[in-house]
């Protein structure tokens, strides 16, 4: 089965396509578009709220099945006015480039010492005007870990800036010196391929003998 992906950051498509390996389905993201693809503005307050405008947004651009995704930030021991939330881009009305990203959040870290984060993700699945699954399950997010001050010094990847920053709070390495199957478990639950699987009724056939376990958007 084909699902359009509402996304068109190259990095999430692939890791989503990663994730969802073990099932019967092809996952294809905005770009496979050739129509103009429209300009979401995300209101929510929830990243399910923000999840669900995108996918009837873009369901109703395209009368494809199409799920979005989105998520939301939360430290520990920080101000609530600084506290991210599902504005993880979007500091005081400004939309963050990935280096500003990582200088702000960088600085804070700095200012409050390493910042304990969890994300908590959200998906809206539109099959049709009558097939609506959604869900912000806990299962869905991935586990705790630190956002540093000092970023990685040799990677970072366009489309996840944050994970430069980003620290396993089990083994203490940075998020890109894990394996990248260790590195799906820590940032994603095993949610989303349960979700998918439910909803659209298909076995799970991962042939690594492992479920797939990021933020989403």
């Amino acid at each position: 089965m084909k699902l359009l992906y509402g996304t068109g950051n190259m990095a999430k498509l692939g890791a989503m396509q990663r994730w969802l390996a073990g099932l019967d389905l092809e996952i294809v993201g905005l770009d496979a578009m050739k129509e103009n693809v429209p300009q979401v503005t995300e209101t929510g307050n929830t990243p399910l709220e923000n999840a669900r405008q995108k996918a009837l947004a873009y369901y109703g651009a395209f009368g494809l099945p199409v799920f979005s995704c989105d998520s939301g930030l939360y430290f520990e021991g920080v101000p609530n006015d600084v506290q991210p939330g599902v504005h993880v881009r979007t500091i005081n009305g400004k939309y963050l480039t990935d280096n500003e990203m990582l200088l702000y959040y960088g600085n804070l870290a700095k200012k409050y010492g390493p910042l304990k984060a969890r994300y908590q993700n959200a998906i809206c699945l539109v099959l049709d005007e009558e097939h609506i699954f959604e869900s912000i399950d806990s299962s869905l997010g991935g586990e705790p870990f630190l956002i540093t001050s000092v970023p990685h010094s040799l990677v970072l990847h366009k489309g996840f800036p944050l994970d430069s920053l980003s620290i396993d709070l089990k083994t203490g390495k940075y998020f890109y010196d894990l394996e990248e199957r260790i590195r799906d478990e820590v940032a994603v639950g095993d949610g989303f391929v349960e979700f998918f699987r439910s909803a659209l009724c298909l076995p799970v056939e991962n042939n690594t003998g492992k479920t797939p376990g990021k933020k989403m958007d």
